[in-house]
């Protein structure tokens, strides 16, 4: 079954809800928020369209909430539930509470029956959301969607044998020689700092260097430590990870720890591996003497840091700190992954200062263009998507405060973000440049707030153009879900705020709309970097970046867009004004 509605699963719902049960209009404006509907019919009518009936509201909520349509205890939800439920020939409706019963009361009445119903606990797919879709005659997505093994999130998982994977580009394989090269020279003493520009595999091939480098420590009882700033970031290095061990035909199989989102591993289960960890997660445990963590660190074969460029933090040092009086100040190889088109040259040097470290990075043809650009090789071979960029300036004026800026974030303040968040007009002309782009092509959009990536997602449902929106509150599975229809093209626009950053992967990307301004250059770099897999990696030949400018009057620092003005393609950078 898919988890995102099939456009025939949301028709029937559509049906059922307005022409057949007839649910008030009060429900379902209930259900949408009355400050969301005002807001919808406002930016609706500056679009030139007329304003949103109940038939059209209903459609846009089935769209929004997807599988959960019905899930929940919020008083509308369960509003949407008893109306439903009231509708029920008394036959059924007798039939449903006797498969779904009131554990403490003895109900014979039917008209007893309905809120006992109404207040049953709904776990998403579970039987009684599939009772009630049923009855009413839903479709069974709309019962919602739990999360399927193949997805398990164990602390530990086992890895068994075989699973083809591509095999690395001609520069990727270079870059693996040189790695294996200072392993094996090095041994304990290896510190290297391996970069590749965003989009060029560096996960991949650190993996597929140090498993192969590992197998012998693997079944001494030896550790891989991989350690990340996410938990997306975490779950892509174990399927890496995974994909790779298989691929490989070893003979035995790979135990893997996850040790991030608060997971726990015994010392029972300790038997050698691979330990993919947050560096958050470590650094607490680390501090309240987890005898676990010091057992693996005790006997770590090799520690990968991915996005090294964090290492320079000061939790890095007390892990290292950690890390010598455990096993003394040789330790053990020690690799940090980075890509650095954005940031200046001093960082990496700084990074590879931090580790006394080699620095291996890509062997390319000697020719004065690639030496000038090394990004240019990449995009012309087809490894790297050709980035073209376009300013769309609103014409919007704001005063940037001492205040709106976050100085160890180096960034701009939620609370400024929400003030660009709720201006109506800045966001009739997002969402008409958003209805410009061609159906079809998968979009990615940075939104300034939660509400705000809801609210866009919303008009362009109404619009008539699939979308969705996550952020960090968005429950994991439901994540997953858009994610991969997002992926599959079941839906166009996906929005989001504060994910999809690092550790998501969409090759097929081909515009990236960002909403929301930032002076971090750092981000701005993952931002963009979600669209820059080319077509040999799987991805497209170009991606646009549309960057929607504010004049932001007193910012003392550039916008990070600013700083990339040699990043993009020749000739590509484009802007739009509105007055």
């Amino acid at each position: 079954m898919n988890a995102f509605p099939a456009e025939s699963d949301i028709n029937k719902a559509l049906e059922l809800l307005i022409d057949y049960y007839k649910v008030p209009d009060s429900i379902i404006k209930g259900l949408f928020g009355k400050e969301n509907y005002r807001k919808l019919n406002t930016i609706m009518a500056d679009l030139g369209e007329k304003g949103i009936n109940t038939r059209e509201l209903a459609r846009v909520l089935i769209i929004e909430k997807g599988a959960y349509l019905f899930s929940g205890s919020s008083k509308e939800v369960r509003a949407l539930r008893e109306h439903l439920i009231r509708q029920l020939p008394e036959d059924k409706l007798m039939d449903l509470y006797a498969r779904n019963p009131d554990s403490k009361r003895n109900i014979t009445s039917s008209a007893y029956m309905i809120r006992p119903l109404v207040q049953k606990k709904w776990v998403v797919g579970g039987t009684w959301p599939r009772d009630f879709t049923a009855a009413l005659g839903f479709p069974v997505i709309f019962s919602g969607i739990s999360i399927p093994k193949t997805s398990s999130t164990d602390p530990v998982m086992d890895i068994e044998a075989r699973k083809k994977v591509p095999p690395l580009a001609p520069f990727q394989q270079k870059l693996k020689e040189k790695m294996l090269q200072v392993l094996n020279q090095e041994a304990e003493k290896t510190r290297c700092v391996v970069t590749l520009p965003t989009g060029g595999g560096k996960t991949r091939l650190a993996v597929e260097s140090f498993i192969e480098w590992m197998q012998g420590p693997f079944s001494e009882g030896k550790y891989m430590l991989w350690i990340a700033q996410s938990e997306e970031l975490c779950e892509q290095a174990i399927s890496c990870i995974s994909d790779m061990w298989q691929e490989k035909e070893f003979p035995e199989s790979l135990r893997v720890y996850r040790y991030f989102a608060g997971k726990s591993i015994g010392e029972e289960q300790l038997i050698g591996g691979a330990v993919v960890a947050s560096i958050q997660q470590l650094y607490t445990r680390l501090q309240k003497g987890d005898k676990v963590i010091e057992e693996i660190i005790k006997n770590c074969g090799a520690m990968i840091i991915d996005e090294a460029h964090h290492a320079l933090a000061p939790v890095y040092s007390t892990l290292l700190e950690k890390a010598e009086e455990l096993c003394g100040p040789d330790l053990f190889p020690i690799c940090g992954l980075t890509a650095t088109p954005g940031r200046s040259d001093g960082e990496t040097t700084s990074l590879v200062n931090r580790f006394q470290a080699y620095l291996i990075e890509p062997e390319l043809p000697e020719t004065s263009s690639y030496k000038a650009n090394p990004l240019q090789y990449f995009r012309e071979k087809g490894y790297l998507a050709k980035p073209v960029h376009h300013i769309y300036e609103t014409g919007r004026d704001y005063v940037v405060k001492e205040d709106d800026v976050e100085p160890m974030q180096n960034d701009l303040t939620p609370e400024f973000l929400e003030t660009l968040a709720n201006d109506e007009v800045r966001n009739r002309r997002i969402i008409e440049r958003l209805l410009e782009i061609s159906r079809g092509k998968q979009t990615l959009v940075y939104a300034c707030t939660v509400k705000h990536a809801e609210f866009l997602s919303t008009v362009l449902n109404a619009a008539g153009r699939k979308a969705a929106s996550i952020s960090a509150n968005t429950p994991k599975a439901t994540r997953r879900m858009y994610l991969d229809a997002f992926k599959k093209g079941e839906i166009e626009f996906l929005l989001n705020y504060g994910v999809l950053t690092t550790g998501f992967d969409a090759p097929k990307t081909e515009y990236i709309m960002i909403c929301r301004p930032t002076t971090s250059v750092l981000l701005y770099e993952q931002i963009v970097g979600r669209g820059l897999r080319g077509p040999r990696f799987g991805g497209t030949e170009h991606c646009t970046i549309i960057d929607f400018a504010d004049n932001l009057l007193r910012l003392g620092k550039p916008l990070a867009y600013q700083r990339f003005h040699n990043f993009w393609e020749k000739g590509s950078a484009e802007t739009a004004v509105l007055s």
